[in-house]
């Protein structure tokens, strides 16, 4: 394969960042776009492609750019509540899959997308930032090799004026986004929890404001993993000081991070009682984006960050969120399946 053949499927705001990592990537060519209508595809051209050559074909119908153009993978970017059905779509028509987070908005979708990901062989990755920032893979390596002892406890929070960001949009449409702030901007501290943790969820409880609105802005929640990890978690869609960090309880220490939010730029690591001077975090561990791992992987040249476990993982996660906020009990996903 000389170049990674990639169409986009879903041409809103954030399809943008993945143009401006695929324009210049020496292995990538966007060969194909589509959203549901022409206008829309055609404002993203204007915006992000205009001057890309070859020009990119353009469709309206997913099935249509599958069968009319010759791709090797996509990129999905649709509302959440549609990623199963195109991700589905996608793998049978034989290609590879990157879909931005959530993976799915249901549980039982997650079991059946990863079981059709294995029968097909291909490749799904979920678009979480986390996994490829240097200080997030030194945590959850700490955390594997035991050395601070064993992770007992973890709590974070995050906060982001995303109830006026959002106000109009389909983001606050749950039959387009299956949930609020949890499930968009929070997404990112949660996705790490669970990608630094690697373990089922056992219980959830959760508390949520809407705000007004017919979706979640503030929530917090007490998570207990299968491991014996617990977690509270603070998630603020009506903050206009954004900001996120994450603390990492071990028996012999602690790690305070921004890397469960977008950037990872900063990591602190206390054994026992003293501050680590310049924890060994190397540039090698990160990857320049989710979407560069992703070509790596199909090239065979890098292993996935993420994979279809911890879209499950997530979905275990969020659908006892909700119901426990539903019914202001504790909830097992194991009950829900």
């Amino acid at each position: 394969m000389s170049k990674v053949r990639i169409g986009l499927l879903g041409c809103g705001g954030f399809m943008g960042a993945h143009a401006k990592r695929l324009k210049d990537h020496p292995d990538a060519t966007i060969v194909a776009l589509c959203d549901v209508s022409e206008a829309q595809v055609d404002a993203y051209i204007e915006r992000n492609l205009a001057d890309y050559v070859p020009a990119p074909a353009t469709f309206t119908d997913p099935a249509e750019m599958y069968r009319e153009s010759s791709l090797d993978a996509v990129i999905i970017a649709t509302p959440h509540t549609l990623h199963f059905q195109h991700c589905m779509q996608a793998l049978d028509a034989g290609l590879h899959v990157y879909v931005e987070k959530p993976m799915v908005t249901q549980l039982h979708q997650a079991y059946t997308l990863a079981d059709r990901v294995e029968e097909t062989g291909k490749i799904l990755v979920v678009g979480y930032n986390s996994p490829c920032a240097p200080g997030l893979v030194y945590l959850r390596d700490v955390i594997r090799n035991g050395d601070l002892g064993a992770l007992e406890l973890v709590t974070g929070h995050l906060t982001q004026n995303w109830k006026k960001g959002t106000a109009g949009k389909w983001r606050q449409d749950p039959k387009l986004s299956g949930g609020g702030q949890a499930y968009d901007s929070g997404a990112h501290l949660l996705n790490a929890l669970c990608w630094c943790v690697e373990s089922d969820i056992e219980e959830v409880f959760a508390y949520v404001d809407q705000h007004g609105t017919e979706v979640d802005i503030n929530s917090v929640m007490s998570v207990k993993f299968a491991s014996g990890v617990f977690a509270n978690i603070t998630v603020s869609g009506n903050c206009a000081s954004g900001y996120n960090e994450a603390t990492f309880i071990f028996e012999n220490g602690r790690i305070v991070t921004d890397a469960c939010g977008w950037a990872g730029t900063w990591v602190q690591v206390y054994e026992g009682g003293q501050k680590v001077e310049d924890p060994p975090v190397k540039e090698e561990m990160g990857s320049p984006s989710p979407t560069h791992n992703f070509i790596d992987v199909i090239l065979g040249r890098a292993e996935p960050r993420t994979s279809p476990r911890n879209g499950i993982i997530q979905c275990q996660l969020m659908d006892a969120f909700y119901e426990s906020a539903r019914t202001g009990k504790p909830v097992r996903p194991a009950d829900l399946t």
